[in-house]
């Protein structure tokens, strides 16, 4: 992600949350909220991703962890980031039964990547090694500061916009739009900013996400896991493994490798990434382009995915 289409993002955000401040206090507050949104945009800059990871409830692991799923995933991330030219990321675990991942970071040097104990579970270690090649993409790429930092604001904006429909419309007439017509305009902005915001983070994300898969299978040297990895995730997702904290903030759900959300209401009307078959269908060309000999394997759905105990991969 180049400079320029990050600062046209984060300036779309802050308009967002500008528009807001002005329905609750006018010019008076479309300024308290500019100042805001820069004392925001610093702050997350700074410290997002340890948002993000206290969020998530993410606990660091290294090589000395008992359980070998875990000693794994530490030792096969490792050394993809040592392939790859990267610094050593912080590496995590995050206590929940839906397989995902994501990585956060202001940059490579302070970058972090998190795994979920069902992805541990669930998937097998070569399947494992493509999610967080992925992963090790997106910090190659300088991704994680954009992901880190729209989270954080975009749910602001939502949290704002909550406050600009119970406070919007109790300002008068000579308070630069009282009554009704602030009314009708705190409501508007309350069901119109969130959307708003979703529509700039879908922006950015598709292309990333292709981007990402790409790298992350020359990093792991094998498309074909990575593959099998994201229709798996996405099954198990969709298949009653339900991530409660991303439920809980759909502002970060565009920071994992598949949409975590359980897809009710407006969750894939506006979904940050672009659909799996097509991620799918681009791995398989590049692992026929790479002179990959074995297929990838048919899409699955929830009832065809092994259980945990029939994962059948290499954790011995």
């Amino acid at each position: 992600m180049n400079h320029f289409k990050t600062y046209t993002l984060l300036a779309g955000l802050t308009a967002l949350f500008m528009g807001a401040g002005f329905l609750i206090g006018g010019a008076t507050g479309m300024m308290i909220a500019l100042v805001f949104a820069l004392a925001m945009n610093a702050f997350s800059y700074w410290n997002a991703d340890k948002i993000v990871l206290r969020t998530y409830g993410a606990v660091e692991v290294d090589e000395s962890h008992p359980e070998p799923l875990i000693r794994n995933y530490v030792i096969d991330t490792v050394e993809m980031a040592r392939s790859a030219g990267l610094p050593r990321p912080r590496i995590t675990v995050i206590d929940s039964a839906q397989p995902n991942a994501f990585a956060t970071g202001r940059d490579p040097d302070h970058a972090a990547v998190a795994a979920s104990t069902g992805l541990l579970q669930l998937l097998t270690r070569e399947e494992i090694r493509g999610v967080m090649a992925h992963e090790l993409a997106h910090v190659k790429n300088r991704d994680t500061l954009v992901m880190t930092v729209t989270a954080t604001i975009a749910g602001a904006i939502s949290a704002l916009a909550n406050f600009a429909f119970f406070f919007g419309g109790s300002r008068d007439e000579e308070g630069n739009g009282g009554g009704l017509g602030g009314m009708i305009g705190a409501i508007l902005i309350a069901i119109l900013a969130p959307i708003a915001a979703m529509l700039v983070q879908m922006a950015i994300s598709r292309a990333r996400e292709y981007e990402a898969d790409r790298i992350g299978a020359q990093i792991a040297g094998d498309s074909e896991s990575l593959a099998r990895a994201l229709q798996k995730i996405e099954a198990y997702a969709r298949g009653g493994y339900e991530n409660v904290q991303a439920e809980r903030n759909p502002a970060t759900a565009h920071m994992f490798i598949i949409n975590p959300l359980a897809g009710k209401g407006a969750d894939n009307l506006f979904s940050t990434h672009p659909a799996t078959h097509n991620r799918v269908e681009a791995l398989m060309r590049l692992g026929v382009e790479r002179g990959a000999r074995r297929p990838v394997m048919a899409a699955t759905t929830s009832s065809s995915v092994p259980l945990s105990g029939e994962r059948g991969g290499p954790w011995s």
